[in-house]
């Protein structure tokens, strides 16, 4: 079974004191959910190792701003840090994006991921987790070529330029922060 992941974060423990903002944009440039997850307090910070540089994506201050496009088949989650600028754009593949009442938006994630980072670094992750799940019957093989299709495409998307949804973000984020 694919694992759900909500914008809201609810089940996130590591944030002891939270503001949370959710808004459903209709425009020519995005269409889709867009949720704010501010961590006021939070138990301990998260640090991601990327190569040589270790970088702080989680803490005190810090903000995620995630895109859930409509009809699309990822998510886009902004880190800002605690003076409000970008850390990461961190690129869920996922089946679908949807919404429920209780928890907000929500995404089926597809195991594969690109971090892309301010400086331009491009970062590929968890193609052996796609790999197991396909060989645990986890996914389909149809699932399997969905995803590695839509990596392709963003991946080439980002390395071109192309992809428009990560120059909204400090918009959105804007936008958001005044609600």
């Amino acid at each position: 079974m694919l694992k759900r992941k909500f914008g809201s974060r609810y089940d996130w423990k590591r944030i002891t004191k939270r503001g949370y903002a959710e808004r459903y944009f209709d425009t020519s440039e995005f269409k889709g959910y867009v949720t704010l997850l501010q961590m006021h307090e939070v138990a301990a910070s998260l640090v991601k190792q990327y190569g040589d540089a270790p970088v702080c994506i989680a803490d005190k201050g810090y903000s995620w701003l995630q895109h859930f496009p409509v009809g699309q088949q990822y998510s886009v989650t902004t880190v800002f840090d605690a003076s409000n600028q970008v850390v990461q754009w961190y690129i869920d593949i996922c089946t679908r994006n949807g919404y429920c009442e209780k928890n907000g938006p929500w995404m089926d994630d597809l195991f594969l991921d690109l971090i892309y980072l301010p400086n331009g670094s491009l970062i590929e992750k968890d193609a052996d987790e796609l790999e197991a799940a396909l060989a645990e019957g986890i996914i389909t093989s149809e699932e399997y070529s969905q995803s590695w299709n839509e990596f392709n495409t963003l991946k080439q998307a980002i390395l071109e330029d192309q992809f428009h949804l990560l120059e909204l973000t400090t918009l959105h984020f804007r936008e958001l922060t005044r609600v």
